[in-house]
């Protein structure tokens, strides 16, 4: 009786080291690799270049059927196709860059933070706007490897305008 009451501490022990271990192995696999850094760095960089070429069907594309996307100062986007109807409404843009300052992710999901810098022609506007900002995005692995963003929110940096005087 008294070597099984040693004995089952030890399996107990040995029970809980083999699941660590084999949960640190799981975290490590499920870590984004190389190839998938890569592939959202490449769609990141479509996303610039369907903006700037203004080709608001690719830029749409880049985004899954059910994102959300949370512009400033504007309701909630919801779906591939109002995401469509409002990158066609959108001021035109003469200047427009992101900047991914991190990205992280584990198996079918990551994430994406970084800035913009983008310039807007309005018209009858004295002069372009110039705007900075940062962004969060959340995607999606597709089953072609390819990364969705399935979540996507953006703001300025620049401050509010000042109130109207009262008169």
């Amino acid at each position: 009786m008294k070597k099984l009451l040693m004995i089952i501490p030890l399996v107990i022990l040995l029970c809980f080291t083999f699941s660590c271990q084999q949960g640190e192995e799981v975290a490590e696999e499920a870590a984004l690799s190389d190839e998938d850094v890569a592939a959202i760095k490449a769609s990141t960089e479509a996303y610039v270049q369907a903006v700037k070429s203004e080709d608001f069907t690719a830029f749409a594309a880049l985004y899954t059927e059910d994102a959300v996307l949370m512009p400033p100062n504007q309701p909630i986007v919801q779906g591939r196709e109002a995401i469509l109807t409002w990158a066609e409404a959108f001021p035109p843009l003469t200047e427009f860059s992101l900047s991914a300052v991190e990205i992280d992710g584990r198996g079918d999901l990551a994430f994406v933070r970084g800035t913009y810098s983008m310039t807007i022609a309005l018209e009858g506007a004295p002069e372009p706007i110039q705007d900075t900002g940062k962004y969060i995005e959340i995607r999606r692995k597709q089953e072609d490897g390819s990364w969705l963003i399935a979540r996507d929110i953006f703001n300025s940096d620049l401050p509010l305008p000042p109130p109207p005087e009262k008169e």
